[in-house]
């Protein structure tokens, strides 16, 4: 009887339910990782279409997803007190890596995003795509939620200036990316829906004022191109 406790019934359990028994070991969500993989498939084939059918570059960045894919599972061995732990110096880290993009970063295509190390050109706004969201959660991780206003005030601030200093670049996308990233961790902290329309309400307020003196020309025509794409021929 012991021995038969101790043998697993493990050709009982569908194939299906030991993948996602695998995913969980790794710590990985599989409907996550299933819209990942599913949006890099879209993405490639976007490549495809505007590389006029040529594998080059789909080869090359098939190489770059499947760097990305393992750090995603390396990174989801940490355990989240690591995590926790690490979020402000690395936050902090990346806004002074900021400040020093504006003061002498290297300048390529009219952009001053970039910073020479020598051997390779680093760019630390992608830094802040991870830690906007990671500050913003472990500020409310130790706080009564839903946030409230002050919190939230807070946490605003955290999001704003990283984001600013990302637009002086000028990276639009970018700094729409990690604004995006830093509201919706807040929005999962619970943010009431009161507070979510008043943002929304300051939000539509200030974009003619944005559109106006915030933008470049160059990013006010991407957006009326998206909106009506056969005005740009090419």
């Amino acid at each position: 009887m012991r021995t038969l406790a101790r043998e697993p019934l493990f050709d009982s359990v569908p194939t299906d339910k030991r993948r996602i028994g695998l995913l969980a070991h790794l710590h990985l969500d599989a409907p996550l990782l299933l819209g990942l993989i599913a949006a890099s498939c879209l993405g490639l084939i976007a490549l495809y279409s505007a590389g006029n059918g040529s594998m080059d570059l789909v080869e090359r960045q098939l190489i770059r997803l499947g760097v990305a894919f393992g750090v995603m599972a390396a990174m989801a061995q940490i355990p989240p007190d690591k995590l926790r732990l690490w979020t402000p110096p690395i936050f902090a880290a990346g806004v002074l890596l900021l400040v020093a993009v504006l003061l002498f970063g290297d300048v390529g295509k009219g952009a001053q995003r970039w910073l020479d190390l020598g051997f390779m050109r680093f760019q630390p706004s992608e830094i802040m795509k991870l830690s906007v969201p990671m500050m913003v959660a472990w500020y409310l991780s130790g706080r009564r939620l839903p946030p409230s206003v002050l919190h939230v005030l807070v946490t605003a601030a955290l999001v704003v200036v990283p984001t600013a200093l990302i637009l002086k670049q000028p990276d639009l996308g970018t700094a729409l990316l990690v604004a995006s990233s830093g509201g919706f961790a807040l929005f999962l902290g619970g943010l009431s829906w009161r507070l979510i329309l008043v943002g929304l309400v300051a939000v539509g307020m200030a974009a003619p004022a944005f559109w106006k003196w915030g933008m470049h020309d160059y990013q006010r025509q991407r957006v009326l191109t998206l909106l009506d794409p056969e005005s740009d021929p090419l």
